[in-house]
């Protein structure tokens, strides 16, 4: 028992490790699909980080089972180089009763997971399209660069002078034909854009209000110390029609034809829902395969880096089979039986070579043959 909380609170550190570093790269890399709605498009920064943690279930459910393989292998690893291993080695501990500890975090990671794929992947992508949608459709009108006249449907021109880092407009024009018998400019020196349930709106401070009568031609005047004008015009906001498959829950993957929109192949959704289902499982396939690597056979001092590449190569192969049988399932049906096979025999084969064979070291065997 206290081999495994040993053992298995290594891991874990380990683990916590490389998933907070895998997870900050991904972060940085796919951030950078964003700036364009920072620098062009004056999105907040909060919004900005919010829109990245939506997406982070999905970046987890890919990380968390190469964490728990890679902590396996540098934990195990260090044990090798701490002469760790030979002790319990020579014990009589079996591989299979040394993997144990590493298997119990792959269970924990598994069930992790699957609540990743099955509830808060879907549920936080669909979150992040949504705002996705609404930032670059609903909010458009929003986007006020400076310097340019923008015009917000066909009656509606807005020109800013200068935006400033905390939102503030300054030189503020916009020209309203919404009203074609009164069609009406307002001049600004200052102003702030804000979003309201009923659209977006901006509030302008010191400034005039002048409206044309078309068939009178006279010329209405007003000073306002504060004015706010409704961007939206009132319109009803544009929503979405169509999810992507990864906004869908497996059951609805899995029952395209009551539940995929219209449109979609039933092939591929269906494909991508048993991937949800196989994907989790990768953690302990993984974990296996690194533990079939390095407890299999004999200890040499001289280290195991051999035995690191040959477990990355067969972890590799793992995750290429899992993807290329996902291909195959999407193209032809009955492939999908191979996207199981491709992730539970590799568990089985490394559980039966943990199981069949015995931890032996040279240090254990010198002794007898200088005798």
């Amino acid at each position: 028992m206290r081999l495994n909380l040993y053992l298995v609170r290594q891991i874990v550190t380990a683990m916590m490790f490389i998933v907070v570093s895998l997870t900050c790269v991904i972060w940085l890399s796919q951030s950078l699909r964003f700036v364009d709605l920072i620098v062009n498009r004056g999105l907040p920064i909060h919004t900005f980080v919010y829109l990245t943690v939506m997406l982070m279930p999905t970046w987890l459910s890919i990380v968390l089972p190469i964490a728990s393989f890679a902590s396996v292998l540098f934990v195990y690893n260090k044990l090798t180089a701490d002469r760790e291993m030979v002790v319990m080695a020579a014990a009589g501990l079996s591989p299979l009763r040394l993997a144990q500890p590493a298997l119990i975090v792959a269970v924990g990671t598994t069930a992790l997971c699957f609540l990743m794929t099955a509830y808060l992947m879907p549920m936080s992508y669909r979150g992040f399209k949504e705002l996705q949608w609404q930032i670059r459709h609903n909010f458009e009108n929003l986007i006020l660069r400076e310097g340019e006249f923008r015009t917000l449907g066909d009656d509606l021109t807005v020109y800013v002078r200068t935006r400033e880092d905390e939102g503030t407009l300054l030189g503020i024009v916009v020209h309203d034909q919404r009203n074609k018998a009164k069609p009406v400019t307002l001049v600004a020196e200052r102003g702030a854009l804000v979003s309201t349930p009923t659209g977006p709106r901006v509030v302008m401070a010191n400034g005039s209000r002048q409206e044309r009568d078309v068939e009178t031609g006279r010329v209405n005047i007003l000073y306002f110390d504060r004015y706010t004008i409704d961007l939206g015009g009132g319109d009803e906001q544009e929503q979405r029609n169509f999810r992507d498959a990864n906004e869908l829950f497996i059951h609805q993957l899995l029952n395209p034809a009551e539940h995929a929109p219209a449109g979609s192949n039933a092939n591929e959704l269906i494909a991508e829902g048993h991937q949800r289902l196989t994907t989790p499982l990768l953690a302990l396939t993984l974990t296996a395969i690194g533990l079939a690597v390095l407890l299999s056979g004999e200890f040499s001092r001289r280290g195991q880096a051999m035995r690191i590449i040959v477990a990355v190569l067969l972890a590799g192969v793992a995750e290429a089979a899992g993807l290329g049988t996902k291909y195959l399932a999407a193209k032809s049906p009955p492939m999908i039986g191979l996207m199981w096979l491709a992730v539970l025999i590799p568990f089985l084969l490394s559980l039966v070579a943990l199981s069949r064979n015995r931890l032996r070291t040279r240090a254990a065997a010198s002794p007898a043959a200088t005798g």
